[in-house]
């Protein structure tokens, strides 16, 4: 997948499972500076529904979701403090 924008960090979530991706990409997100992109790759069936979930809620926005093979890949740009 080419088409995703760069991002200032990277957090590998495979292999975790539900609710872990989310919690591990939160504690990465607290890390950034506002405005500042994550990207998260995720091996959970359950990520395909809990990030755009997570992303309503906190108020981080979700540029970008893609999968390549069994991996799905979130870009979740930090929300303004």
């Amino acid at each position: 997948m080419t088409d995703l924008p760069p991002c200032d960090q990277t957090y590998d979530a495979s292999g975790l499972l539900c609710p872990l991706p989310v919690l591990r990409a939160n504690r990465a997100l607290r890390e950034l500076a506002p405005g500042q992109m994550l990207k998260v790759l995720a091996t959970d069936p359950a990520a395909e529904a809990d990030f755009p979930a997570y992303c309503r809620q906190t108020g981080h926005t979700l540029v970008a979701t893609g999968r390549e093979a069994e991996t799905w890949i979130f870009v979740i740009r930090k929300k303004d403090a």
